[in-house]
């Protein structure tokens, strides 16, 4: 005779809920991915370390923050090369270079490290100058910045300093930022002023002789004249004075 076995229901109910869990447990198919997050330029550049005083004159200025927004726009294109100086690069400038400028001028000096689109190191041999940076106008004498290369290394030339770039911190389709070991002045806040224009000579005036008026007794006498008249005087004087003694002789 055989024996039937019966489990328990309790454990039927735990067998069940073990086969199941499998498939409750997986979302549902096609679901959406997570965002990706967002751009964040100085958190790049305090990963990479060394750029200190660039990251808090991106903070101060808001720049860092409206780059990291229009980089996590997801409907924008908008791309930006950014010229990373070193806490070295900024050491080495003069003693209060930094402390001098207004709050506008700071940020003028970032955005001057800032081109509105991506440049990988091997578009900078044919890009043509002088590029445009977020500082706007490139006129001489105001914020034009002109990239030259020669092999591998690329310059970076401002009017007033020359720098190297170093190498590359990153480089995606949206942003490429490059170390350099100058911070760039531009020509419109640091170049020296051209010199005023020498005076002109003097122009030196010539006299002009008044004419007097005819019969006028201060009618200028040509000295010629007046020497002539002298001698002439004195020559003739013994003359006169002997037919003087003369005539009252015979008189």
């Amino acid at each position: 005779m055989k024996h039937q076995v019966v489990l328990p229901f309790s454990c039927i109910a735990i067998i069940f809920l073990l086969h199941i869990a499998p498939i409750t447990g997986q979302g549902p198919a096609g679901a959406p991915a997570a965002p990706a997050s967002p751009t964040n330029v100085t958190a790049i550049l305090e990963k990479a370390g060394q750029f200190t005083t660039f990251i808090r004159l991106l903070k101060s200025s808001l720049v860092g923050d409206q780059l990291s927004s229009q980089l996590s726009n997801q409907k924008s294109n908008q791309g930006f090369t950014i010229f990373a100086p070193t806490d070295n690069a900024f050491a080495s400038l003069k003693s209060g270079t930094l402390n001098m400028l207004s709050d506008q001028e700071k940020t003028q000096l970032v955005q001057f490290h800032i081109i509105p689109s991506v440049i990988s190191l091997t578009q900078f041999s044919t890009i043509s100058n002088p590029l445009r940076t977020q500082a706007g106008n490139t006129d001489n004498g105001q914020f034009p910045l002109n990239v030259t290369t020669s092999g591998n290394q690329v310059n970076v030339t401002t009017g007033v300093v020359a720098a190297s770039v170093d190498n590359a911190i990153t480089s995606n389709s949206k942003l490429a930022i490059y170390q350099v070991d100058q911070v760039l002045l531009p020509l419109a806040m640091f170049g020296t002023p051209a010199p005023a224009p020498a005076p002109g000579a003097p122009k030196k005036e010539v006299p002009v002789p008044s004419r007097a008026p005819s019969g006028s007794d201060s009618a200028p006498v040509d000295s010629s004249d007046a020497v002539a008249n002298t001698f002439n005087s004195r020559t003739l004087a013994p003359y006169v004075v002997a037919a003087t003694l003369g005539g009252v002789l015979l008189f």
